[in-house]
């Protein structure tokens, strides 16, 4: 029972940020650690950052290292993904999901996807 919601995205132009978030309900998000994926337009869906249960270790896909920043608030039921210095190559449908640990395995808990629309 399950349920991620995924808001924030929108349109931005390329250097600019967006901030998304992922509201989960149905059990508690310190349970879990909690990644973000992406599907670029024609392309499988791909990881991009994942955060463990405490927070204490956080890892990023090359493709987003140094501009993405993930956190987390268990107390809010809510995690983050900061994105900063936006490319046009970070146009993508984003997702966040659930899993053991921060290297996985994921779980099958994914929800609508927020858009996100990098400009030139």
């Amino acid at each position: 029972q399950v349920q991620l919601v995924e808001s924030g995205g929108g349109l931005v132009q390329a250097g600019g940020s967006l901030r998304l978030s992922c509201a989960v309900s149905g059990r508690t998000l310190s349970s879990f650690a909690m990644g973000w994926f992406r599907q670029l337009p024609g392309k499988e869906r791909e990881f991009a950052a994942a955060i463990s249960w405490n927070g204490g270790r956080t890892r990023y896909a090359d493709s987003v290292k140094g501009r993405f920043s993930i956190s987390r608030d268990n107390a809010k039921n809510t995690v983050y993904l900061q994105m900063n210095s936006l490319k046009p190559e970070d146009t993508a449908v984003y997702y966040c999901n659930a899993g053991t640990t921060d290297l996985g395995p994921w779980y099958n808990y994914w929800g609508q996807g927020t858009q996100v629309t990098v400009s030139s």
